[in-house]
């Protein structure tokens, strides 16, 4: 019963992600014109599909990991002398009919979709559950500590670390992670009085939380708004930042994962609650949306920098270098697949 419904999770995580993101690239390829030949979620045979008034073939496909749209002409993108021997009835519809600024925003539009799914799902999370929460106030200092040494006392409220405002615990836990390998400049409340410290990198600083300081919190709609807002935006930027550290080699390269380790976080999340649930899906599509704006080819980030490349020089990309580059992009996508892929089964055999 478990593994099915770990199935189902990820299904429905992967299918919702999915289909927004493709849904972004649809909707700004029909507004700007475009034709979109397929709309598919999951790949290989159609297990269901059909065709609409606009001629777009929607599919669902046996291997639900993912999904695409394919529109007209966007392989041209590299091989314009194709597009230019079209007879011009075939132009009609063509992503290369579409001025460079048009077809920019098809490509945004999927990691753009992504990101207001996360900014929904988590406005709605703090403006509908209220949640008991531990405020930054400082219980105990462990002695001799890094907290403790800095001159951080019982009592203390943690007002800011590194330029990020603190409101609770699990934000300060955070913003500690972040500060992982540099002094963190901090700020902190005692009584009246704001005073600045410094607290070197350990793995503990030594605070422990005043328990008792906590409060039950559901805010209004614009509170729960500008919130969402910037649960999206810290999820994007922790991400970015454990991504560099795993380049640096600050981090392990084991932690990345693949579907499996999606599949088992959803499973759980959605036998721990609704809302966990929820969270999940917003979590997973800011990744999706961050991957997808690196500038690595056959990534959108990649389609979007060859065009600001292509508008700043005043000149269109092409030929057997960019055919190459291309080639280059995906073999580096399928061997981060087998890697994350290699990392999830070493962990769940017990390998690593």
């Amino acid at each position: 019963m478990h593994t099915i419904l770990t199935i189902i999770a990820l299904l429905i995580v992967l299918g919702i992600v999915v289909f927004v993101h493709e849904a972004g690239h649809f909707m700004a390829a029909r507004w700007a014109g475009v034709r979109v030949d397929a709309f598919s979620i999951g790949f290989g045979p159609a297990i269901v599909k059909w065709k609409d008034k606009h001629n777009t073939v929607w599919k669902l496909c046996c291997l639900p990991l993912g999904g695409y749209v394919s529109i007209y002409g966007q392989e041209d993108m590299f091989n314009r002398k194709k597009y230019k021997s079209l007879p011009k009835d075939k132009k009609v519809g063509h992503y290369l009919s579409a001025p460079a600024w048009k077809q920019f925003i098809i490509i945004a539009a999927g990691v753009f979709m992504n990101f207001m799914l996360a900014w929904c799902i988590y406005s709605a999370d703090f403006m509908f559950r209220p949640r008991n929460v531990q405020l930054p106030v400082v219980g105990q200092v462990v002695r001799d500590s890094v907290a403790f040494n800095a001159g951080v006392k019982a009592g203390d409220v943690i007002v800011k670390i590194d330029n990020s405002s603190i409101a609770n615990w699990g934000e300060l836990i955070i913003a500690k992670e972040l500060a992982d390998k540099h002094n963190a400049n901090v700020i902190i409340a005692r009584g009246k009085e704001l005073i600045n410290v410094t607290l070197a990198p350990a793995e503990r600083w030594g605070l422990i939380a005043d328990g008792s300081k906590t409060m039950f919190r559901k805010k209004g709609f614009f509170g729960a708004m500008y919130s969402g807002l910037r649960e999206t935006y810290h999820q994007s930027k922790t991400l970015l930042i454990v991504l560099k550290q795993i380049i640096t080699g600050e981090r392990s390269s084991k932690q990345l994962g693949s579907f499996i380790t999606i599949a088992q976080v959803s499973g759980h999340a959605l036998e721990t609650g609704f809302f966990v649930f929820l969270s999940i899906i917003a979590l997973l599509s800011v990744n999706l949306g961050v991957i997808n704006l690196l500038p690595l080819p056959v990534l959108d980030g990649g389609y979007l920098l060859i065009l600001i490349i292509e508008a700043v020089i005043r000149r269109k990309l092409g030929g057997k270098a960019m055919e190459i580059t291309i080639l280059v992009g995906w073999i580096l996508i399928a061997l981060l697949f087998a890697f994350t892929m290699w990392n999830d089964i070493a962990r769940v055999f017990g390998w690593n």
